[in-house]
């Protein structure tokens, strides 16, 4: 399925600074990158930067002092894979693939050593397999209140998992952080997600089984078959949308995601997944 998607950020400068901004969707084999733009004015140079683990695209940019419109704009062809989640168990730690050990150590956002005995008291004694992190996101979903403003750059799963309210954001860092304290590597994913009200950047995760990544996401605010890949790390502090070095104000922050008409001018459906699980290709 087919979307265009993007964002446009405002910025006011009250003295030189520098940006470093990660919003450009990853080319991925599940996501394919039909069409981008990237605008930022007034004009000026740029780098850009691709991480060889993660793959994120870093975009850094020194801007004078001033206002600065940073526009981004990209039309993508989604693909996921689904399957039936009694035929995915999870791995020991001895037969994970060696790449997946970075995501199954305490990360800053997300103490799963100090989450350990909730999680096991909780989860323990569950099946080790897909259901079992399906529990964990039910038990976010209706243990966590989803409340904008409740948080702040420095909350962490176990504030989350003691004061129990969050948004997007603390709801996957504590995904996360149950899933490593149960020995399940999981990764921390920013993105952009169809369907999502209000439309904002959005976070979620993905744990391995089996042989591969699946996604999960405890807020339940948007399909996990719409969601859209920017950034994937250990936590947020991996993938903020932007990070600045300066005396900067945001002015004015937009975020879209459309599905893009078929052939007659239609807006395809996505495809009810709600008892599948969703596989990265």
């Amino acid at each position: 399925m087919k979307f265009k998607l993007g964002c446009q950020l405002n910025y006011s400068v009250a003295a030189s600074s520098t940006f470093i901004f990660n919003l450009s969707v990853v080319e991925k084999k599940h996501q394919r990158i039909l069409q981008e733009k990237l605008q930022i004015e007034p004009s000026m140079d740029y780098e850009e930067y691709v991480s060889p683990r993660m793959e994120n695209r870093y975009l850094r940019v020194y801007v004078p002092q001033g206002d600065l419109q940073v526009s981004y704009q990209a039309t993508v062809d989604l693909f996921y894979r689904d399957e039936d989640p009694s035929s995915i168990s999870e791995n020991p730690p001895d037969k994970l693939p060696l790449e997946t050990l970075h995501y199954l150590y305490p990360s800053r956002y997300c103490e799963s050593d100090r989450l350990m005995r909730l999680a096991q008291n909780e989860f323990g004694n569950l099946i080790p397999d897909y259901s079992r992190v399906t529990a964990i996101c039910n038990w976010i979903y209706d243990n966590v209140t989803y409340l904008s403003g409740s948080t702040n750059q420095h909350t962490s799963a176990y504030d989350t998992a003691t004061e129990r309210a969050g948004v997007c954001r603390d709801f996957a860092h504590l995904g996360i952080a149950f899933c490593r304290a149960l020995n399940i590597p999981a990764r921390f994913v920013t993105g952009y997600a169809y369907n999502l009200e209000p439309q904002d950047f959005h976070a979620y995760f993905e744990a391995y089984l089996g042989d591969r990544w699946y996604l999960f996401d405890p807020t339940r605010l948007a399909p996990c078959n719409g969601l859209i890949r920017i950034g994937i790390g250990r936590d947020a502090a991996d993938v903020a949308f932007a990070t600045i070095f300066g005396d900067v104000q945001m002015n004015y922050k937009d975020v879209f995601v459309e599905a893009v008409p078929d052939q007659d001018g239609k807006t395809p459906e996505l495809p009810d997944y709600t008892n599948r699980a969703i596989a990265l290709i």
